[in-house]
């Protein structure tokens, strides 16, 4: 089921471990992708009774042979606890698995990447003991991929570009590169299509690009089975009943010569709930009028569906 794009800022660096390497090549950092990446526990709770969880951590692996920690946040507001919990993550990392960490704060606000970039120093102000410098992903230095060709040569970068852009004018282009770039996977490898959609899903949220998304999923991405797809599917299938009981209701209170006025016959046609179709079905069938099919209740509840 889809849950808070949150999730999915941190999550698809697991899903795609190459996709640090590449979203840093645009600002100098030559970083080469991994030939190897193990996911590693995210809770660095000590014995004090205080549970801290990191993002995502992955151990990943150079061509070189070398490791390091690649530390996923997501971040979607500023919080002043961070510039204690980041070095504190950081370190105890070090320490348990002797792998230099890097830290990577993604962000779907430009105003919340910028808060982000600012270094964390620690010790006295003219001569600092540990300073940290997050690398930053955000809105302002992810490119907007709004062409099937570009999404098609790397998926996972257009996935991104499309949650840190999801609130600007050009979002609704990337979603449609993007699931015209997916619908071309879905013949290679249907399981990463299916995983990249869902991603996206949970990327976007609830809003005018969630809704878009869906409207995509539901007929340029109607192939999958997946958990998006089958909640869009029993939505419209619910949807599909309901114009049919109303269309019956209709039909029946006409069939018994009862005079319908238009406010009635929109309150019909536009209801979706079941449950109240049911009750004025059945009222229907004895009522003298058509004022006795509905209660002062169903009417509010009728304008409300």
């Amino acid at each position: 089921m889809v849950s808070s794009p949150h999730e999915a800022m941190h999550r698809i660096f697991a899903q795609d471990p190459g996709l640090f390497a590449r979203a840093m090549r645009p600002y100098g950092l030559d970083i080469a992708e991994p030939v190897s990446c193990t996911p590693l526990p995210t809770d660095v709770t000590t014995v004090e009774p205080l549970e801290r969880r990191i993002d995502t951590v992955l151990r990943l692996t150079d061509p070189d042979g070398s490791d390091y920690l690649l530390v996923v946040e997501a971040q979607s507001s500023e919080d002043a606890g961070k510039q204690f919990s980041w070095p504190y993550y950081l370190g105890y990392l070090y320490a348990k698995h002797g792998v230099p960490p890097v830290l990577l704060v993604v962000c779907n606000k430009a105003s919340t990447a910028a808060w982000a970039r600012e270094p964390i120093r620690i010790g006295l102000a003219k001569r600092p003991t540990l300073t940290l410098e997050p690398l930053v992903i955000g809105p302002h230095n992810t490119a907007i991929v709004n062409s099937p060709e570009q999404a098609a040569q790397d998926i996972a970068i257009t996935v991104l570009s499309a949650i840190l852009h999801r609130d600007d004018e050009a979002c609704p282009a990337i979603l449609e590169a993007l699931s015209k770039a997916l619908h071309d996977l879905e013949s290679v490898d249907e399981e990463q299509a299916r995983c990249y959609t869902e991603l996206t899903a949970q990327g976007l949220g609830k809003g005018r690009a969630g809704d878009i998304w869906r409207n995509l999923v539901a007929h340029d991405l109607s192939f999958f089975t997946s958990p998006l797809s089958e909640e869009i599917r029993d939505e419209g299938r619910a949807e599909g009943r309901a114009k049919g009981k109303a269309e019956l209701i209709i039909q029946l209170l006409e069939h018994r010569g009862l005079q319908i006025s238009p406010d009635d016959r929109a309150r019909v046609t536009g209801c979706t709930d079941l449950g109240t179709l049911d009750t004025w079905f059945t009222r229907a069938i004895t009522a003298a009028t058509t004022r006795d099919v509905f209660t002062d209740e169903d009417r509010d509840e009728g304008l409300q569906s």
